[in-house]
């Protein structure tokens, strides 16, 4: 996908530079920062500083990091997510199936963090927050509801963190983020004679600027308090539309823009020291996904489209996880979470088919010298099976008209999702 493409769907941002994206935390998030968090599933982030990945979670947390630190890593994501439904057309139920829909992804990331003094640090973060690609086939039988839909973005951070006293350190930095993406949506296969025709199709792409704060309280020696807050990244992909849905012969395009809000997000977290060889830590995240209420296309001449009500509500993540120090060299770490879903069954759509998920982790950190050292994490998330329904919205144009181009969708999905990164980290 090229960096020329979005739009049509907040219900679809995310990714990271070239790679396919997938969805692995509420919404469309993604939480996949690093192999180190992997392992614990991301609990107690904003109050860990394993390397320079942490200034992701929070900038605060560069003024733990000695000398200047160098982590490089990727996560693998393999999502395994099935629907079974059944379009209601014309009187019979026919039926609506797609299988293994969401894409597989590799999501990168590189972080850089630098001492400048005992008081001072610096830091560079490039990865990403949000991501998603699924395409549920051209012969899903409710494919006038959308069959695909992605978005990938990648951001670049800028952080500074300072000590204000022994125990209080707080940073800051500001994001430039980088979106593309598109959403589809065809006549039903069927609908006789026009079935598979493009009903939606529309893609753009957007930059904008961001911040972030984040703040630690190292309350003693063993017993560690972070906070983090991420703001809203207000976007306005902008692209062309095409399809019947828009009123435009096959072949034809015109330029259109959506309005988008990638939400802010906050952390509290908590890091305890109980003994020389182990360790808890605990998070609790929120997520203001009330800001994505609906999809409308803009378009210059002044008019737009209505294409879906949304109506998501903000959701919580709750994780705990232990750290073991088997000996100087090795390090284990678990971790679970549970991840509410951002949305009821009245508004859940096929394209994106959010529901709770929970969270089992195991990971593994060695030092291969004194400069050098290596983290593994691997997750497996299980995905609540869930019901959706979709049907025409009084006052939406014949997109979604059952008599014109396909009819009422219900279904339910079910899933899971399997995660395995890996990261080197180097101190100069």
């Amino acid at each position: 996908m090229k960096i020329n493409k979005t739009l049509l769907s907040l219900a679809v941002a995310g990714g990271l530079l070239a790679s396919a994206t997938t969805v692995s935390a509420a919404g469309f998030q993604l939480a996949e920062y690093s192999a180190t968090g992997l392992g614990r599933a991301y609990a107690g982030e904003a109050a860990m500083a394993d390397n320079a990945g942490a200034q992701w979670r929070n900038p605060a947390m560069l003024t733990y990091l000695e000398g200047t630190q160098v982590s490089v890593g990727a996560i693998y994501v393999d999502p395994n997510v099935d629907i079974h439904g059944t379009s209601n057309f014309m009187g019979s139920d026919l039926p609506a199936n797609s299988k293994d829909f969401a894409h597989d992804a590799v999501i990168p990331n590189f972080y850089v963090s630098h001492k400048y003094n005992d008081k001072f640090a610096l830091g560079f973060a490039l990865g990403t927050n949000y991501g998603m690609e699924t395409n549920l086939g051209d012969d899903f039988g409710a494919t006038n509801f959308g069959n695909e839909a992605s978005v990938m973005s990648m951001e670049v951070n800028l952080n500074a963190a300072y000590e204000v006293t022994e125990s209080v350190s707080v940073g800051g930095g500001v994001r430039y983020v980088m979106a593309d993406g598109s959403f589809g949506a065809k006549i039903s296969p069927h609908v006789p004679n026009v079935g598979g025709a493009t009903l939606k199709y529309m893609e753009g792409d957007d930059t904008a600027w961001a911040w972030q704060v984040g703040s630690a309280w190292q309350i003693n020696d063993t017993n560690r308090i972070g906070f983090t807050y991420k703001s809203e990244v207000d976007l306005t992909l902008e692209g062309f539309a095409k399809g019947a849905g828009f009123g435009l012969p096959t072949g034809q395009q015109k330029p259109g823009s959506m309005k988008l809000a990638l939400p802010a997000t906050a952390e509290l977290a908590s890091f305890h020291q109980l003994t020389d060889n182990v360790a808890v830590h605990a998070s609790i995240n929120w997520t203001d996904w009330s800001s994505f209420k609906e999809l409308v296309a803009d378009f210059p001449d002044g008019s737009s489209s209505h294409i879906k009500d949304e109506y998501w509500e903000d959701n919580m993540r709750y994780a705990i996880g232990a750290t073991y120090r088997v000996d100087s060299k090795l390090v284990l770490r678990t971790g679970l979470a549970y991840d509410e879903s951002a949305v009821g069954e009245e508004y859940r759509t096929a394209t994106i088919p959010e529901t709770d998920r929970l969270w089992l982790s195991l990971g593994a950190g060695y030092q291969w010298s004194e400069q050098l050292s290596f983290d593994a994490g691997f997750t497996y998330i299980f995905a609540k099976d869930a019901k959706m329904a979709e049907s025409r919205v009084n006052g939406t144009p014949a997109l979604q008209d059952p008599a014109d181009f396909g009819g009422d969708f219900s279904g339910e999905v079910t899933g899971s999702v399997w995660l395995i990164g890996v990261q080197a980290n180097y101190t100069f």
